[in-house]
C-alpha cells in the first residue's frame, strides 16, 4: 500500500492535459474545459498534434517542451501512446497521472506485455502514480480540480466518493448535484492498475476535509492490503460501501457443502464486518448512511423507541424494525407511568408511542423528554405527519434543544413535503439526520446497529496461536502431506478424523477396513449397532450414491449392506473406485442438533470459517454464517449468533440449550486449523452433533490443496503476533514483553495514572492528568500490519511501553517510549527500544524517527546511544532519525507493487 505522491494526484499545483484536440467532443478538450470551469488556479498546459491555442491555452508539441514539470498529467491519447508518454512525464519530473484512455489490456505484440504493463514499467523508476486507466478522472472541489470528462462539476462538501464504475460516477455526480450533496473528493478508479481502493482509503483516512468515505465497489485485488487500509480508515471515520454482486456466483467449483455455501459475496460481507465498515444495498442507502454516521452520537445500545403523532407511521416503522431483525425497546413501568402523566388517555400505552394526532407542541416535547431519560431506551425515532393543529416548525423549535443535548442517538422522520420542509431544514442546519419516510428512518437506525457491531468486530485482535489450544500440528501435517504425496484430492473418513483429533475436536470412533469381513470384525469390536460407509476418492457425498447404511444390528445386516453398496457403485457412471469401508458406532443423542462447521478457501480473502445448521439438506436450509480467521471467543460467539439455529441452540420450551462452551471451543479449534494448515482447501464437519453434553464430529471430509511457495500472507487479517512474546530479566526481576492487546486498556490507564506529571509532560508534550478513554482505545487496539506496541509487564502491571506507527509505504516509523517512574534508569527503556528496532528492521522499515522536548536529556541520550542522528528544532524540541535500510524498500514501492 502506498500514498507516495498521492498529494500530487489529489492536490496538484500544476496540471497538463495530453491529447487535446479542437475536434468537437474530443475527450482532451472536455477535460481541459472542465479544468478551467472547475476553478483550478495553477498553471495549465496542453499537448496536441497541432501547435496553437485552445481556449487561450498554448498547445505544446510534446511533454518535453513544457516550461516545467506538471504535478499532474491527464492522458487522453490512444492506448499505444500511453507507455511512452508516462516515461517522458516521469523523466520530466511529473509524479502523478490520470489515464482516462481505455483499451490498455491489449498487447502490442501477440506474446508481448499489455500496454497496461508497459505503462506500469515506465512509471516504476519514477514512483509516478497512476489513476486509471479506463476512468473518467477525479474531482477535488476544495482545490478547484475537475480533472475529468464528467458532464459537470462537483459541489464542495465533506463526503468522499470512490467508484470503479465510470458510468455510475457520472450518474451519481448528476444526482448529487440535484440533491445539493457536495464532496471533498470524487474519484473514478477505473481499472486500478496502480492506485486502488487501499491507496485511496489510506489517503482519505487522514484527510481533515473528509468526514466519511463512500465507495462503489465491484472487486478487490489485494485482500490484506485492502483490509489493512480499510481497518485503519474505519478507526478514524465511517467507511460505507455498496458492492455489486449480491446474487450467487452461479456454479462455483466447490464440491463440499462448506465450499458450495461459502459464496464470495458472503466472504466479502465477513471482510466488511471485520474491517469495521458498513455495507448497504443501494446508492440511496449509501447517502442515508453517510448522513447518519457522519454525525456521530454516543452509542448506548440497540433498543429503539419510537414516538409519532400518527398510528399508521408507527405501525410502518414497527414493521420495518421487525423485518430488519431490530429490537424495539420494552418500556418499563416507570416510563409508562411518566408517559401516562403527560399524554391523553387514548395514547398507545406501548412502543411505538402514539401521542395522538391532535398533539400540541408540549406533548411532543414531554414524550420525547421521557423517552430520552428512560434507561431501557438506547435511541429514539421521532416521527411527525403534518396537521393543522400546530406548524411543524414550532414542533421542531421546541424539540431541537432536547435532541441536541441528548446522550443517545435521535433520528427524525418528517413525513410530507412543503408543510414540513421548514422543520426538516431546521434539523438539517443543526446537523441532525432527517428521513422522508418511517421506513428510511428505521433503515438508518439498523445501519447504526450494524455499523457499531462491525466496529466491535474491528477491535477484536485474535491470536492465531492461542495458548488455550495446543494441537498436534505435526501429526495433522503428516496426514495431509502423505495424502498429497499419494496424489489424493480428498482424505478418507479415517484420515479426516485423525486430523480433527490432532486439533482436539471430539470425534466418533472410525475404523477403516478393506472389505466386508474386516468390517464385521471392526463392528464386533466397536459394538453394534453400527454405521457402514463406502470409502472412495471419487465419491464426496456418499449418501447420494447409496454409500451409507445406518443402524446395522448384526454381521449379516452389515455384510448385506456392503454388498448393496458395491452394487450401487458398479451401476454408477462414471464408476467410482472403491477402496474399502469405514465402520462407526451408532450415536443416539436424542436432544442433539445437527450442525455444520467447516473451512473454505476464498480466492481473494483466503481461508474462511463457516458455521450453521447441518444435515443432508444443509444447502437447502441456507442457514449459515462465516468469518475470517483467526477467531477469538467473542468472534466465535458472534459467528454462532448470526445463524437462525442459534435460537434453538440456546434452548426453548422444555428443551435445554447445548453446551455453549464446547461449541465455541470447536469453532475456535477449526479457526486454528484454518490458520495453521494451508494444505486444507475445504473442511466439512457435517453433522457436528451439539447437545448439553458437548459436541461430536460424526462425519467429516477434507479436500486438499498444494500451498503456493509464498503463502505467509494467506490470511486476510494479520493475527496477534504471539511469536514476538519473550521474557526479559532486569535487576533480578522477570518481565514479560509482548505486543499490546485490546484488553490492556485498563492496565494502560493505570500505567499512565501512575506516571508523574513531569513524565506525562515529557511523553505527550503537554500537561495532562489522564489519557481519555478514546485515546486509550486507539493505543490498545492497533493494526499489527502497520503498527506495533510492545509492553513490558511486571506481573499484571505495565512497567513500560514502546510504540511505532509506520506510514503506509513502510518508509518511516514514528516511535515513542515511556517507562514507569520506578523502572527508569534500570535499562528497561534501552531493552524496549532495542526490541522495537529489531522488529522494524525485520519488517523492512526504512527509517525510524522521533521527537522529544529539549529538556528530556534521558530520551536524547537513549536515542544517541542507539545511533540516532539528533537535530534541535525551533519549538524547544529535538528530532532524531535512524536509517534502518539502504532505501531499497522505496524503490520496490512502484506503481502496481503490493508490499507484504
Amino acid at each position: 500500500m502506498s500514498i507516495r505522491n498521492l498529494d500530487r494526484l489529489f492536490a496538484p499545483r500544476s496540471v497538463a492535459v495530453v491529447g487535446v484536440s479542437t475536434r468537437p467532443g474530443s475527450v482532451g478538450a472536455i477535460v481541459l474545459r472542465n479544468l478551467r470551469q472547475g476553478g483550478f488556479e495553477g498553471p495549465l498546459w496542453a499537448v496536441g498534434r497541432r501547435r496553437g491555442e485552445i481556449d487561450g491555452i498554448e498547445v505544446w508539441p510534446d511533454v518535453g517542451s513544457f516550461p516545467a514539470a506538471p504535478d499532474l498529467a491527464i492522458i487522453c491519447t490512444p492506448a499505444a501512446a500511453v507507455p511512452e508518454l508516462i516515461a517522458a512525464l516521469g523523466s520530466k519530473g511529473t509524479r502523478a497521472a490520470v489515464v482516462v484512455t481505455a483499451g490498455l489490456k491489449q498487447r502490442a505484440a501477440h506474446d508481448g506485455p499489455t500496454y497496461e504493463q508497459q505503462m506500469l514499467d515506465a512509471a516504476r523508476p519514477f514512483l509516478l502514480r497512476i489513476l486509471g486507466p479506463n476512468c473518467i478522472g477525479e474531482l477535488v472541489p476544495g482545490v478547484g480540480l475537475n480533472a475529468s470528462f464528467a458532464p459537470g462539476n462537483a459541489a464542495p462538501g465533506q463526503l468522499a466518493f470512490v467508484t470503479q464504475s465510470g458510468a455510475l460516477a457520472t450518474a451519481m455526480l448528476d444526482w448529487a448535484n440535484s440533491q445539493g450533496i457536495g464532496f471533498s473528493h470524487f474519484i473514478s478508479l477505473g481499472d486500478s492498475a496502480d492506485v486502488d481502493f487501499g491507496d485511496v482509503l489510506d489517503y482519505l483516512a487522514s484527510d481533515p476535509g473528509t468526514r466519511a468515505i463512500l465507495m462503489y465497489m465491484e472487486s478487490v485485488k489485494h485482500a490484506r492490503k485492502f483490509m489493512s487500509a480499510a481497518r485503519a480508515a474505519a478507526r478514524n471515520k465511517p467507511v460505507i460501501l455498496v458492492k455489486a454482486g449480491r446474487a450467487p456466483d452461479g456454479a462455483r467449483a466447490a464440491a463440499s457443502h462448506t465450499g458450495a455455501m461459502a459464496g464470495s459475496d458472503q466472504v466479502f460481507d465477513a471482510a466488511v464486518r471485520r474491517a469495521g465498515m458498513l455495507r448497504v444495498d443501494t446508492l440511496d442507502a449509501l447517502f442515508d448512511a453517510a448522513q447518519t454516521l457522519s454525525r456521530p452520537r454516543k452509542w448506548v445500545g440497540e433498543r429503539l423507541a419510537m414516538v409519532t403523532n400518527g398510528g399508521g407511521a408507527g405501525v410502518l416503522a414497527a414493521d420495518a424494525v421487525a423485518l430488519g431483525k431490530g429490537q424495539l425497546a420494552l418500556l418499563s413501568a416507570d416510563t409508562l407511568r411518566a408517559l401516562d402523566a403527560c399524554l391523553p388517555a387514548g395514547w398507545s400505552h406501548g412502543n411505538p408511542v402514539d401521542i395522538v394526532g391532535d398533539a400540541p407542541v408540549e406533548r411532543y416535547r414531554d414524550a420525547l423528554r421521557v423517552l430520552l431519560a428512560a434507561p431501557e431506551v438506547d435511541g429514539v425515532l421521532f416521527m411527525h405527519a403534518p396537521t393543522a393543529i400546530v406548524p411543524a416548525l414550532d414542533i421542531a423549535a421546541a424539540c431541537l434543544p432536547l435532541v441536541q443535548e441528548a446522550g443517545k442517538p435521535v433520528l427524525t422522520s418528517w413525513l410530507g413535503g412543503q408543510m414540513v420542509e421548514p422543520a426538516r431544514r431546521a434539523f438539517a442546519l443543526a446537523g441532525l439526520p432527517c428521513y422522508t419516510t418511517p421506513e428510511r428512518g428505521v433503515d438508518a437506525w439498523l445501519q447504526l446497529v450494524q455499523y457499531h457491531r462491525n466496529q466491535v468486530a474491528l477491535l477484536q485482535l485474535p491470536d492465531a496461536q492461542s495458548p488455550d489450544i495446543r494441537p498436534d500440528r505435526a501429526a495433522a501435517k503428516e496426514v495431509l502431506e502423505d495424502a498429497l504425496a499419494a496424489g489424493r484430492e480428498w482424505l478418507d473418513a479415517a484420515q479426516t478424523m485423525e486430523v480433527l483429533q490432532a486439533y482436539g475436536i471430539p470425534t466418533l470412533r472410525t475404523v477403516k477396513v478393506p472389505d466386508a469381513e474386516e468390517a464385521a470384525k471392526a463392528a464386533a469390536w466397536l459394538g453394534y449397532p453400527v454405521a457402514l460407509k463406502i470409502v472412495s476418492p471419487d465419491v464426496v457425498h456418499k449418501s447420494d450414491l447409496g454409500g451409507v447404511a445406518l443402524n446395522l444390528a448384526n454381521g449379516d445386516a452389515l455384510r448385506n449392506a456392503a454388498a448393496l453398496m458395491r452394487q450401487s457403485m458398479d451401476r454408477a457412471r462414471p464408476q467410482p473406485r472403491v477402496l474399502g469401508f469405514t465402520v462407526q458406532p451408532m450415536v443416539h443423542r436424542r436432544r442433539a442438533h445437527e450442525l455444520i462447521l467447516g473451512i473454505a478457501n476464498d480466492p481473494l480473502f483466503g481461508p474462511v470459517v463457516l458455521f450453521g445448521a447441518g444435515g443432508t439438506a444443509v444447502e437447502l436450509r441456507k442457514d449459515s454464517a462465516m468469518d475470517l480467521p483467526p477467531l477469538n471467543d467473542t468472534l466465535a460467539r458472534d459467528l454462532i449468533g448470526r445463524t437462525q439455529v442459534a435460537q434453538l441452540l440456546a434452548g426453548y420450551r422444555d428443551q435445554p440449550g447445548v453446551n455453549q462452551a464446547a461449541l465455541v471451543d470447536a469453532v475456535l479449534r477449526v479457526s486454528r486449523m484454518a490458520a495453521d494448515l494451508p494444505w486444507i482447501a475445504e473442511l466439512d464437519i457435517n453433522p457436528l452433533l451439539a447437545d448439553p453434553d458437548g459436541v461430536l464430529a460424526v462425519d467429516a471430509r477434507i479436500r486438499l490443496r498444494r500451498p503456493a511457495a509464498n503463502e505467509e500472507n494467506r490470511l486476510a487479517l494479520r493475527p496477534y503476533p504471539s511469536e514476538l512474546e519473550e521474557r526479559l530479566t532486569i535487576g533480578g526481576r522477570d518481565l514479560r514483553v509482548r505486543p499490546i492487546r485490546p484488553e490492556d486498556g485498563a492496565a494502560l490507564a493505570t500505567f499512565y495514572a501512575g506516571c508523574t506529571p513531569a513524565d506525562m509532560r515529557l511523553r505527550f508534550f503537554l500537561s495532562r492528568r489522564e489519557v481519555p478513554h478514546s485515546e486509550l482505545a486507539r493505543y490498545c487496539q492497533i493494526d499489527y500490519e502497520r503498527e506495533m506496541t510492545f509492553v513490558a509487564l511486571d506481573g499484571d502491571r505495565i512497567a513500560g511501553e514502546v510504540r511505532a506507527v509506520c506510514d503506509p509505504d513502510n518508509l518511516q516509523a514514528e516511535f515513542a517510549i515511556q517507562v514507569a517512574s520506578d523502572w527508569q534508569r534500570r535499562g528497561l527503556g534501552r531493552s524496549l527500544l532495542a526490541k522495537l528496532l529489531a522488529y522494524l528492521r525485520g519488517r523492512g522499515t526504512a527509517e525510524v524517527a522521533g521527537q522529544c522536548l529539549q529538556e528530556n536529556v534521558g530520551m536524547a541520550a537513549l536515542a544517541r546511544a542507539n545511533g540516532f542522528e539528533l537535530r534541535p528544532a525551533k519549538d524547544d524540541t529535538v528530532s532524531f532519525r535512524l536509517r534502518l535500510t539502504g532505501g531499497e524498500r522505496a524503490r520496490d514501492l512502484a506503481p502496481g507493487a503490493v508490499p507484504a
